[in-house]
C-alpha cells in the first residue's frame, strides 16, 4: 500500500467508514448464504444417491430398511395381576430376492453374523424369484445391528412383537399359545384370539400361588409312584372359577417346537375317562334326591351279582347288608349297583345330564372332549356306571359335578375368568339343599373312616371320594395293571368353598405304599398337602371339629326302610 493511499483512507469521513463496513458485512451474509445453498444441495444430492437410489448406483452401501408391521396383543394375567403372558417389540429379517445382487455373496456375508442358518436353506431363498421370504425371526438387537452392517440390498426388517410366557410351563395348557404371526393357535390365547388385538390385559380366575402348588405336587405324586401322567384341578364351589389346573406332562410355550404331541394334550379338559369310584358320589345323590334312599337305607352287598357272563364284586366285601353311607364309606361296588338298579336307568341318565355329564363342558378352551356315553343305556351299563365304568368324562366334569353336590346343590358353570365378585354368577338347581348337606356329611365320613383318610387335614374338615378305574384296552376289556389313581375332595365341609382333584396315570405301587395303588395311597396324600398349602393363601383358618360338625339331615320314619334289591 502507498503512502499517497495511506493518507487518503485517513482522510475518509466518519460516515464514509460506517458504510465500507456495511459493505463488507452485507458482502460476507451474501456469501455465508450462498455456501449454505450449496451444501444443502450437495448434502440432498448424497441422501438421494447413497440412500434413495443405492441399489441402482452403489449398492454395497445400502442398509437393510425396516418396514413396520407392528402388532398390538394384550397381557394375559392371573387374578392378582400376575403376568402369564405379554408381547416384547421384536424385528424378524426378511429378503426380496429381485433385488440381491449376488446370492452367493449375500448368504456368505449373512452365515457369518447368523450362522445358525443353513447355507443351502438361505442360498435357495435368496436364488428364487419369489417377491417376499423370510430369512430369520425374532432377530436380537444386536443380531439386527450385525445384518444391517452388512449393507447387502434386497434386505429388509420387519418391526413386530414377539409373545413370550414369564411363567414357563406353569400355566402352558391354560394360556395356550401363538404362532409366529401372533395368532393364537391354543389355550386361552386361541380362544380370546380377536379380543386379545387390544390392549386390556385379560384376566384369568387362576391363582398362580395355587397353581404352583397343585403342579409342583403332581409332579411329586408321579415321581414317587412311578406314573406316567397327572392332572388336576382347584375350583371356588360359589363362582366356578378355576383357581388351579393343571396337566402333566406339559411344555414350555416359549419353545413350542421342543413338546411332545403327549405334553400338548391336556388331560384335565380334553381327557375323557371312566372315573371309578368317584362316580359313586353321584349315583349316592341321585338316589337320595329321587328319594329312593337315605343315608340310613340299606341295600345287601352280602354276595357278587352275576348278570350274563359279567360278575360285579368288592374289592374287599364286607359281606353283608349296607346302609348308603356305609356304601360310599366303604366304596361298595355290589351297593353302589343295587342302589343304581333301584334308581333306574331313565333317572341315573337324566341326573348326570343334569350335572352336564353328557356333553362337553362349555369353558373357555379350545380342547375340550366329549363324554363317552353307552348306547343304548342297559340295565349292565346302568351298574356299571354307578361305580365309574362304561361312562368316560373329563376330569372337569367330574370336578364340576361334585362342586355342585356340595355348594347346597347349584351347578355353576366353570369358568377360567376371572368373574366380578359383586356380581351374581349364574346357576341353576340340580340336586335339594338336604342331599347336597347329606353328601357333604357322608364325603367327611369317607375321609374320617373310609378310603380317603390320607385326604384329612387337621382343622380343614377335609371331604372327598376316593377312585382306582382300570384303563381300557382293546376288544372291549380293561388292563389290569393300568390304572387311574383319584381322589376328588372338598374343604372345609362344613361351608364348602374349594373342589380339589388329583388325578395319576399309571401309578406303580411302592414300598411305603405296600404295592398298592390305589387312590386312597396316590391321590388322596398330595390332597392334604395341597389343602395345607393353600388354605392360608385363600383366607381359609383351621376350626375346631367341635365347632365345624357337619350335620346329617335325618330322614323320615318311611324313608328309613330297608331296601332290597336282588
Amino acid at each position: 500500500m502507498s503512502l499517497f493511499s495511506l493518507f487518503g483512507r485517513a482522510a475518509e469521513t466518519p460516515d464514509a467508514q460506517r458504510k465500507t463496513v456495511e459493505t463488507g458485512h452485507v458482502r460476507l451474509i451474501v456469501t455465508g448464504a450462498l455456501f449454505m445453498v450449496a451444501f444443502s444441495v450437495i448434502a440432498g444430492r448424497m441422501v438421494d444417491v447413497m440412500v434413495l437410489k443405492g441399489a441402482d448406483s452403489q449398492p454395497q452401501r445400502r442398509l437393510a430398511q425396516t418396514v413396520d408391521h407392528r402388532m398390538q396383543r394384550a397381557d394375559i394375567v392371573d387374578r392378582n395381576g400376575v403376568l402369564l403372558a405379554t408381547s416384547l417389540p421384536t424385528v424378524s429379517l426378511y429378503a426380496k430376492p429381485k433385488e440381491i445382487l449376488d446370492a452367493n455373496e449375500a448368504t456368505a456375508k449373512l452365515l457369518r453374523v447368523l450362522p445358525e442358518l443353513s447355507h443351502t436353506e438361505v442360498l435357495n431363498k435368496l436364488s428364487g424369484e419369489r417377491g417376499f421370504i423370510y430369512l430369520r425371526r425374532n432377530l436380537t438387537p444386536r443380531q439386527q445391528y450385525d445384518v444391517n452392517a452388512l449393507g447387502i440390498p434386497g434386505l429388509y426388517f420387519e418391526d413386530g412383537e414377539r409373545r413370550v410366557y414369564p411363567q414357563g410351563p406353569l400355566a402352558a395348557h391354560v394360556v395356550g399359545m401363538t404362532d409366529l404371526d401372533n395368532k393364537g393357535i391354543a389355550g386361552i390365547e386361541k380362544t380370546f384370539d380377536g379380543a386379545l388385538t387390544g390392549r386390556q390385559p385379560l384376566a384369568l380366575a387362576l391363582d398362580l400361588r395355587v397353581q404352583t402348588v397343585l403342579r409342583d405336587e403332581l409332579r411329586r405324586a408321579i415321581a414317587d409312584f412311578s406314573a406316567v401322567g397327572a392332572t388336576g384341578v382347584v375350583m371356588d364351589v360359589r363362582s366356578g372359577e378355576m383357581l388351579a389346573m393343571v396337566s402333566l406332562p406339559d411344555f414350555d410355550p416359549n419353545a413350542p417346537s421342543t413338546a411332545t404331541e403327549e405334553a400338548r394334550f391336556n388331560r384335565t379338559t380334553l381327557g375323557v375317562y371312566e372315573m371309578g369310584s368317584t362316580f359313586k358320589l353321584f349315583n349316592t345323590a341321585a338316589a337320595l334326591d329321587a328319594g329312593i334312599a337315605n343315608p340310613d337305607s340299606v341295600f345287601d352287598a352280602t354276595n357278587p351279582i352275576q348278570i350274563s357272563r359279567f360278575s360285579i364284586s368288592d374289592y374287599h366285601s364286607l359281606k353283608r347288608p349296607m346302609s348308603v353311607a356305609e356304601i360310599l364309606v366303604h366304596s361298595s361296588n355290589v351297593g353302589s349297583a343295587k342302589m343304581a338298579m333301584s334308581l333306574g336307568g331313565e333317572r341315573q341318565k337324566e341326573f348326570l345330564g343334569r350335572l352336564g355329564m353328557l356333553r362337553p363342558v362349555a369353558i373357555e378352551l379350545p380342547e375340550v372332549g366329549s363324554p363317552l356315553v353307552p348306547s343304548p343305556w342297559r340295565e349292565i351299563s346302568t351298574m356299571t356306571i354307578s361305580y365309574g365304568h362304561g361312562m368316560a368324562v373329563t376330569p372337569l366334569h367330574l370336578a364340576s359335578g361334585v362342586g355342585a353336590l356340595i355348594n347346597g346343590g347349584w351347578f355353576r358353570q366353570p369358568t377360567l375368568l376371572r368373574q366380578d365378585p359383586q356380581t351374581p354368577v349364574p346357576a341353576r338347581r340340580v340336586v335339594d339343599d338336604r342331599t347336597s348337606k347329606n353328601m357333604r356329611k357322608m364325603m367327611r365320613m369317607v375321609v374320617e373312616e373310609g378310603t380317603g383318610g390320607k385326604a384329612d387335614v387337621p382343622g380343614y374338615q377335609v371331604g372327598g371320594k376316593t377312585g382306582t378305574a382300570e384303563k381300557a384296552g382293546g376288544a372291549g376289556g380293561y388292563r389290569t395293571k393300568s390304572l387311574l389313581s383319584s381322589f376328588v375332595g372338598a374343604f372345609p365341609m362344613n361351608d364348602p368353598r374349594y373342589v380339589v382333584l388329583v388325578m395319576v396315570d399309571e401309578p406303580h405301587g411302592t414300598k411305603e405304599s405296600f404295592g398298592y395303588a390305589t387312590g386312597g395311597w396316590v391321590a388322596a396324600p398330595p390332597v392334604s398337602r395341597i389343602v395345607a398349602q393353600i388354605a392360608p393363601m385363600l383366607g381359609i383358618g383351621p376350626v375346631l371339629e367341635a365347632q365345624a360338625a357337619v350335620p346329617v339331615q335325618k330322614a323320615s320314619t318311611r324313608e328309613r326302610a330297608i331296601v332290597a334289591v336282588e
